[in-house]
């Protein structure tokens, strides 16, 4: 928020000569309109769009330009042919306007639900499978205390779920990193490992087979992840690592509905997490396919924006989730 520091100060360009802007004296001065205008302009980067936006005229929205500039004492935009391109000052001062304006956002979503007898709202993006067991039961068991809680879940690859972390488009997140240095970036709390299998379709030839090696399982035709997610990694890093490639065909998908369909109807297979697959397995669903595997999946975790609390709601998820997958507070993990 702009007036989190009110002795913070910003170094006046040529074109506003004077002392340092004090943010004390800008804060009581900038309102929710400007925010709003900084908001829509450093999207569209054109005056008339957020004109339109605003519903005012252009002149008007040239003169809540003006207007910032002057508060701020500093210019935030170069006047293009074409737009408007925002300068290093106005980068940072976009940053701030979005961050303000999800913040008032949060605080009065949250305020309503609670003035209205309920707790509040959290939104939780998660990885498609491995957590599947530990979401499930911290849920049921939110639900449970929480009965009027509005819970909205996401399901997406890590690196997907890690930018929507970033935009403050969820609140949470249950995953693992995708680079080194998002460990720098984010607060990850250690949840849990898991090993993986290979399965196929109920009527799979190879099911009930023993002794079998990677060689014989690279020629037949295989279901796989999308490059991006962990288990595509496991499953290049297993075959590649052993020089051999996959010569019978290969389906690629996010999903392991479709994943489950296509196993069913034919005679592929696929690299899945022991959690996500155990209860098709015990259905009669899914057949595992006996190989021995010297790789896990990495362990995922609680993943969170470093050195920001989180809402009273995500902060009550947060407990029961860590419950849920029995560790303990603050663990942290790798």
């Amino acid at each position: 928020m702009f007036c989190d520091n009110p002795f913070q100060t910003l170094m006046s360009p040529d074109e506003f000569p004077g002392k340092p802007l004090s943010l004390a004296q800008a804060c009581a001065r900038l309102r929710f309109r400007h925010l709003q205008f900084l908001d829509i302009l450093g999207r569209t980067r054109n005056l008339r769009l957020t004109a339109e936006q605003m519903h005012v005229t252009q002149p008007a929205a040239t003169k809540i330009l003006m207007d910032i500039e002057e508060i701020l004492e500093a210019r935030l935009f170069d006047r293009l042919s074409r737009g408007m391109r925002p300068n290093e000052l106005g980068l940072f001062t976009l940053r701030y306007a979005s961050a303000a304006l999800d913040g008032q956002r949060k605080f009065v979503d949250e305020f309503n639900a609670l003035k209205q007898g309920g707790h509040g709202h959290v939104t939780v993006g998660a990885i498609t499978g491995s957590a599947a067991h530990v979401l499930v039961a911290s849920v049921v068991e939110i639900q449970r205390l929480r009965p009027l809680l509005v819970i909205k879940i996401l399901e997406q690859s890590s690196d997907q779920l890690i930018a929507w972390l970033a935009e403050r488009k969820i609140d949470l997140m249950i995953g693992r990193f995708t680079t080194e240095d998002q460990r720098s970036q984010f607060h990850y709390e250690h949840l849990s490992a898991e090993p993986l299998h290979v399965v196929g379709g109920q009527h799979h030839p190879l099911r009930g087979a023993t002794d079998l090696s990677l060689t014989e399982l690279a020629h037949w035709p295989w279901i796989l992840y999308p490059a991006s997610t962990a288990v595509r990694k496991v499953s290049d890093d297993l075959f590649g690592g052993a020089g051999l490639a996959l010569t019978a065909g290969v389906v690629e998908t996010p999903s392991f509905l479709f994943a489950l369909e296509l196993m069913n109807t034919t005679h592929m297979m696929s690299l899945q997490p022991a959690a996500l697959i155990q209860k098709y397995v015990d259905r009669g669903l899914l057949s595992r396919i006996p190989v021995e595997l010297p790789d896990r999946m990495p362990s995922y975790g609680l993943i969170t924006r470093l050195g920001e609390p989180p809402t009273p709601s995500a902060q009550a998820f947060i407990d029961v989730l860590r419950e849920a997958a029995g560790v303990a507070p603050d663990v942290l993990g790798e």
